[in-house]
């Protein structure tokens, strides 16, 4: 399988209201290319889960403690989130083919080293690889998407089908964990991406064209630095505020710096000649609303994934591939949601009330979940809140995926991408901090006074994961109200497809 021929752009045509005229943009082999890059999200995505899933096993199998076994979690996110903006912004400085291949490639190498893992070390050091790597994988698939998908309809589903992946990835980690921790060895959660990224990595070789530039790169290299150090001070803070509280030292520490890294980065930005991120990506009002729709889902779904389960294993006896099955109805949902909203819904009723109707119907979802009690029942009392949350989550999530790169010029969609990245995992670090702490004051509030069996600590941990949920419950509903109040309600413009060479 090869591309068609897809001419270089002429110097003066720079139209960007017709991007199939010019011949750049979608091409013959755009549908084999949409599943290199959704199965590359897909291997991103769900890492998170599949780890978690895979932990204590790893912490067994490698002898190391409760305190040190945040580590494996968080070495990868500070990586990854710090790093986002970078990655994206190389993307569309060195090519977004190169860059895919690279991190898809060095994905592979240090799954490998943490599946091979002999100490607690080793393994973190490869989680952090894949937090580096991940970083330039994970934008550039976006962006290639961005860039390849240039007429409306083919557009929408293209992006319904990935913002199912993106959405739906998690849940599918959960029983992918599961399975391969159950039947073969918690290696095998970090071996399965050597599967993912080798077809990947054939299909990206032999279907992207390769990117053509007559501009020398120019890196922004003080707001590299300053954008790096605060995404990092930001997700650590969090990390930070999740094992020793809001009021630690530490905790206020790392937050402010990251809001004051954060405010210099956007005060450089606003100065320099070649911005890592040049602001009017993030002024718009379709992708500025749509970031935001991301980071409150990302907070919010965390409640999701992370409770539910905790509720089906602890409370309701589930075993890990019990838990992933169950969550697999949110995944078709979401699946079906993405996919048949993006093509049929936006174009009737606008990303607005798509999206907002997505977040409120997820909101109505993350309800229902509040009322699980010690002895619920799983087809009555969740199946109905997962598929809800499916059905609205999914909406919501394809439709902020097309607004978050809409009407870009090409040089722009590396980092703008990350930005859809950075977005959704800060919005997970906070929802990792904030609902963890609830979710201890809860059950702590919940326990005070009662006499100590195992009864009332059962009930104390639903308390604590039904008051989670209806804090993401608000969270959504939050969201609801904001995009209905900032989107416009227009179908997102196509963003402009990237001259490339032809195979």
């Amino acid at each position: 399988m090869t591309t068609s021929t897809i001419e270089p752009l002429e110097p003066a045509d720079t139209d960007v209201a017709a991007p199939q005229a010019r011949g750049r943009g979608s091409h013959a082999a755009r549908w084999w290319i949409l599943g290199v890059l959704a199965l590359s999200q897909l291997m991103v995505v769900l890492d998170a889960t599949v780890v978690n899933i895979a932990l204590p096993a790893a912490q067994r199998s490698l002898e190391f403690s409760d305190a040190d076994r945040q580590w494996v979690v968080t070495a990868y996110a500070l990586a990854f989130g710090s790093l986002l903006l970078l990655g994206g912004r190389l993307s569309d400085l060195f090519g977004r083919r190169t860059t895919f291949l690279i991190g898809l490639s060095g994905f592979a190498i240090a799954s490998a080293v943490g599946g091979a893992a002999t100490s607690f070390e080793m393994l973190v050091a490869a989680r952090a690889g894949q937090g580096v790597f991940g970083a330039l994988l994970a934008p550039a698939a976006l962006s290639l998407l961005t860039v390849t998908f240039t007429e409306p309809k083919e557009r929408a589903k293209a992006f319904g089908v990935f913002g199912a992946i993106a959405g739906a990835g998690g849940a599918i980690g959960l029983l992918l964990g599961g399975m391969l921790t159950e039947w073969a060895s918690w290696r095998w959660a970090m071996y399965v991406n050597l599967i993912f990224a080798a077809v990947a990595i054939v299909g990206a070789a032999l279907l992207l064209a390769k990117h053509v530039t007559t501009d020398r790169p120019k890196l922004d290299i003080p707001g590299t630095l300053t954008v790096t150090a605060a995404l990092f001070s930001i997700v650590y803070g969090f990390s930070q505020a999740e094992s020793e509280g809001w009021g630690d030292s530490s905790t206020i520490s790392w937050l402010a710096a990251g809001t004051i890294l954060l405010a210099v980065f956007v005060y450089l930005q606003s100065r320099v000649a070649n911005p890592l991120l040049p602001l009017r990506i993030v002024l718009d009002r379709t992708r500025g609303a749509s970031y935001l729709a991301v980071f409150i889902v990302g907070a919010g779904m965390f409640a999701v994934f992370l409770f539910l389960t905790y509720y089906m294993q602890l409370i309701l006896g589930f075993t890990p591939i019990m838990t992933g099955v169950a969550f697999l109805p949110m995944v078709a949902a979401m699946i079906a949601s993405s996919v048949t909203s993006s093509q049929a819904l936006l174009p009737r009723f606008g990303a607005r009330v798509l999206m907002t109707a997505g977040l409120l119907i997820g909101a109505l979802g993350m309800g229902l979940l509040t009322q699980i009690e010690v002895d619920s029942n799983y087809a009555l009392h969740i199946l109905p809140g997962l598929v809800l949350m499916g059905l609205g989550l999914g909406a919501s999530m394809a439709t902020a995926f097309q607004g978050a790169t809409s009407a870009l010029a090409h040089e722009d969609a590396g980092v703008a991408s990350a930005m859809v990245n950075t977005s959704q995992q800060v919005g997970g670090s906070i929802g990792t901090a904030l609902l963890s702490t609830i979710a201890a004051s809860a059950a702590a509030s919940f326990a005070s006074g009662k006499a100590v069996n195992e009864l009332t600590a059962m009930q104390a941990a639903v308390s604590s994961y039904s008051a989670t949920f209806w804090w993401a419950t608000f969270i959504f509903l939050g969201g609801a109200v904001l995009t209905a109040v900032l989107l416009p309600n227009g179908v997102p413009e196509p963003s402009e497809g990237e001259p490339v060479i032809a195979h």
